[in-house]
């Protein structure tokens, strides 16, 4: 009888990092967060990936002996084939991490180490929305724009570690708004919560003082916004589908350059619900070629915050499993 295997998945964040023993199918065993403390230093930081692991095993009721790889995500910028985060800007005063060795290291076992957004594109391939699909773009939508791709069952990850950066797809050049990257146009500027939020602010200014979001206007948010708009506030509705629209650019601008099976919706702005998903198909329909219009799947993500561990699990597990074709490949030779 075979041994079942176990995979550890670590998605490091800037105020928390989540860990959780994955089995073979995908199914999470255990989920631990412990709080990242990133202006304690790097060393602090590793140890706390390293305990952050040890917690998950020990939850899922298991010794460190059954764990056959392990899979770390980590955000900013970073150099995948080396294993490094380079320069984070949520993780200060990090610089040059050696993330995947100091994890290898200390567990000795196969580690895998990828971008957060890359991990959790792979978390809905494997277990989540994406379970069946061959390939799939993932647009996270939070207080920034992230995205993910995976095609035939592996991240694209790009020649400089820089590949699906979704958030910054250039959608508006005639009169662009600045993105948090410094950079003008990009549908993180548009389609975030953040600039949901300004965008919001921005009109309110010349509303007239007709909108009942001029009530919330020091303390609004994405959720209100999407709110009042279910409730029929005009220049909410309008915000929301404008929004809806910019997000469909994006989507439409990914299947015209990879036709994947389909694009998810992860990340907090899909609280606005089943309505607002459809209007972003709607804006698809209306801008994708024909073929893709009809066949690209447009869904919300399933794993919710699960999804950047039981990516990164799903990762060390390709790794073991190549590790394995390589070994094969070497004995029939």
């Amino acid at each position: 009888m075979t041994t079942p295997l176990y995979h550890v998945g670590l998605d490091v964040g800037g105020s928390s990092m989540k860990g959780g023993v994955v089995d073979d199918t995908g199914r999470a065993l255990s989920a631990v967060s412990l709080p990242t403390e990133a202006h304690r230093g790097q060393e602090f930081g590793l140890e706390r990936m390293c305990e952050t692991i040890r917690a998950a095993v020990k939850q899922a009721g298991l010794s460190m002996d059954r764990i056959a790889s392990i899979g770390v995500a980590t955000p900013g910028l970073m150099d995948i084939p080396a294993g490094v985060i380079l320069d984070p800007p949520n993780l200060k005063p990090w610089q040059n991490v050696p993330v995947r060795r100091h994890i290898a290291d200390v567990f000795g076992l196969p580690t895998a180490f990828q971008n957060d957004a890359n991990a959790a594109a792979m978390g809905e391939f494997w277990a989540g929305a994406g379970r069946g699909v061959r390939s799939l773009g993932l647009f996270t939508l939070g207080t920034g724009v992230g995205g993910g791709i995976v095609l035939d069952g592996k991240v694209l990850e790009g020649r400089h570690s820089h590949g699906a950066e979704l958030g910054h797809i250039i959608i508006d050049m005639s009169n662009p708004r600045r993105c948090g990257c410094g950079r003008l146009g990009c549908l993180e500027a548009y389609a975030s919560a953040n600039s949901v939020v300004l965008r919001t602010r921005e009109a309110l200014d010349k509303d007239g003082g007709r909108s009942a979001l001029h009530r919330l206007k020091e303390e609004l948010s994405a959720r209100a916004i999407f709110d009042a708009a279910a409730k029929g506030d005009e220049l909410a509705a309008r915000i929301v589908e404008e929004t809806a629209l910019y997000l469909a650019v994006g989507a439409t601008c990914l299947m015209h350059t990879i036709d994947p099976d389909m694009i998810v919706f992860g990340g907090g702005m899909i609280a606005a619900g089943p309505a607002f998903l459809e209007r972003i198909r709607h804006h698809v329909r209306a801008r994708a070629f024909p073929v893709p219009a009809e066949r690209t799947q447009v869904r919300y993500a399933e794993l919710g915050s699960d999804a950047g561990f039981i990516g990164a699990a799903a990762c060390g597990r390709l790794l073991l499993d190549g590790a394995a074709r390589t070994g094969a490949r070497r004995a029939e030779g």
